[in-house]
């Protein structure tokens, strides 16, 4: 009896390990943070101080990257200027010290939008889809169900630029080219996958017995599938929902291919950002640390949900 308590007894870790461990923890964090910070940094530089080398840590801040983002400039002699009258907000002022005119609006506010359209339309289809599809994996003898389940996985294998080409010519065939609608419908078929993988193994662990007892007092399968198992998988259902979000929200090669205007998201539009006489740093920076809020809001909403979502934990028998 000794021997087998004290094989099976835990071992814990000293102070030591731990305090090794937790600055282990601390320095990986720091590290990663690094080029979001700069990044955050690079927002509120002038443009001379963006490409300055070495590069600067100290500088007087600036809002000239926001209004870059969000407004087109044109260059105009300074007697054209003087004849404006004054500055109509901080914007026009900032680009009359740099002898140009504020000509209007930018066409970000409008891809942030279709980020935000495309993005959460096809997160809330695909986690639609794929609770409906885990639930008959889980719970009904599906014929082949490891093949299909396989081949379900299997479409997240093939790299976009695979597959890009006949989307294109089939989205330009149907009239989906450039849309939102064929975006969010491209994005839902791709995320159904990982959706119904994650979702199937919350599902799994759901007792049967809950849905037997409802459908005994008299619930049809729906409705003990609604009131029982919804209720008891939300936590796997918000884990999925992040996941899927994250790579629709910065998914990158189809909508570089598969849009120019009418649908283009954020992620090809800020790099193509152009400033005078080049890339304007101080406005990309802006637009990709705006275009990280919303990712890190709902993330860090939903951040207990993702933790138990990364280790496949619903509910326990």
């Amino acid at each position: 009896m000794t021997s087998a308590t004290t094989a099976h007894s835990v071992v814990e870790p000293s102070a030591t390990t731990r305090r090794f461990a937790g600055s282990l923890v601390v320095l990986y964090a720091v590290i990663t943070m690094i080029p979001l910070v700069w990044i955050m940094l690079t927002a509120f530089k002038s443009p001379d101080d963006a490409i300055s080398y070495p590069p600067k840590v100290l500088f007087r801040p600036s809002l000239e990257g926001f209004c870059n983002l969000f407004t087109t400039r044109s260059r105009q002699t300074p007697e054209f200027i003087r004849s404006l009258g004054p500055p109509q907000g901080m914007c026009d002022s900032i680009a009359r010290d740099r002898n140009m005119v504020v000509a209007g609006p930018s066409n970000y506010v409008p891809r942030f939008i279709n980020s935000l359209i495309i993005a959460f339309g096809s997160t809330v289809l695909a986690v639609a889809l794929g609770t409906l599809s885990a639930y008959g994996f889980s719970r009904f003898r599906v014929p082949l169900k490891d093949d299909l389940l396989f081949f379900i996985l299997s479409t997240r294998m093939m790299p976009p630029i695979a597959v890009a080409i006949p989307i294109y010519l089939m989205y330009r065939t149907i009239g989906l080219s450039d849309t939102r609608l064929g975006m969010i419908l491209l994005y839902t078929s791709v995320n159904v996958s990982l959706a119904v993988w994650l979702l199937k193994g919350f599902i799994d662990e759901i007792p049967r017995e809950y849905e037997e007892a409802a459908m005994i007092d008299g619930y049809t399968r729906f409705q003990a599938f609604v009131k029982v198992v919804l209720p008891q998988a939300t936590t796997g259902i918000a884990a999925t929902a992040i996941f899927c979000l994250i790579f629709a929200w910065n998914e990158y090669a189809f909508a570089v291919l598969l849009t120019s205007g009418n649908a283009q998201t954020a992620p090809p539009f800020i790099p193509i950002i152009i400033g005078e006489g080049g890339q304007d740093w101080p406005a990309v920076a802006a637009g990709t640390t705006l275009f990280l809020v919303p990712i890190v809001v709902f993330t860090v909403l939903l951040r207990k949900h993702l933790l138990r979502g990364i280790t496949f934990g619903a509910v326990r028998k």
